[in-house]
């Protein structure tokens, strides 16, 4: 089934419960200064508030654009009044559109719904570049220095995220976390067995073992 993500700075997004309609599923997080903190396959939603606890609502949306994760999401800026100044400083911030809050489970519903059928989806077609790791999101094949690696899909979701997440210390838990919403049930053995497979596929394309293991904290990947 396809996913839709929906993705909101405002605590509206802990009340939300997935949404399904037209054979797609419409998921709904909340989104903070650090960008998503899972997988994001699929078409994505940011709706973004003027004023936000810890930051502003403009430069969260330089943030988004900045981000090679969230660059080809549809950005929405929530106004807390219909300004023609703000409506300005909002598309040059890099939103598409804005609208006037308060938001609510129908109101943004309604807009993506509206807009879903006319937006294509070009992060399916995105690379992601890390050094001598190239991912090709689109045709899911990921390479080291040109060489193959050779993934199940499980290793090949695992591998994108810590390419999305590189030099960073990722514990079991924000690795299931990270996989995605909506996964069926996954158990810390089960990562471990995953990241074993990862290791001996990037291994036998010639990586060596750029996954460190970190002593009870998990895992990094190191890359330049």
């Amino acid at each position: 089934m396809d996913v839709v993500h929906i993705f909101l700075t405002s605590d509206l997004a802990e009340t939300l419960e997935d949404f399904l309609h037209d054979g797609r599923r419409f998921t709904f997080d909340q989104l903070g200064p650090e960008g998503p903190r899972r997988l994001v396959e699929g078409p994505m939603w940011a709706f973004v508030d003027w004023v936000m606890d810890d930051l502003a609502g403009l430069e969260m949306c330089r943030r988004l654009r900045a981000d090679a994760r969230t660059a080809d999401a549809h950005v929405t800026m929530v106004l807390e009044a219909d300004d023609f100044e703000d409506r300005r400083r909002a598309l040059k911030a890099g939103a598409d559109d804005y609208m006037v809050g308060p938001l609510t489970r129908t109101v943004v519903l309604d807009r993506v719904l509206a807009l879903q059928a006319r937006r294509s989806d070009p992060a399916g077609m995105r690379r992601i570049e890390q050094g001598p790791l190239v991912i090709n999101l689109g045709a899911l094949q990921a390479r080291w220095q040109d060489r193959p690696i050779v993934l199940r899909p499980n290793e090949f979701r695992l591998l994108r995220f810590f390419a999305e997440n590189p030099n960073r210390v990722l514990s079991r838990t924000e690795l299931i976390a990270g996989l995605g919403k909506g996964e069926a049930p996954i158990d810390e053995r089960t990562v471990d067995v995953w990241i074993g497979r990862l290791r001996r596929a990037l291994k036998q394309a010639g990586a060596g073992n750029p996954l460190r293991t970190v002593r009870q904290m998990g895992y990094v990947f190191d890359l330049a």
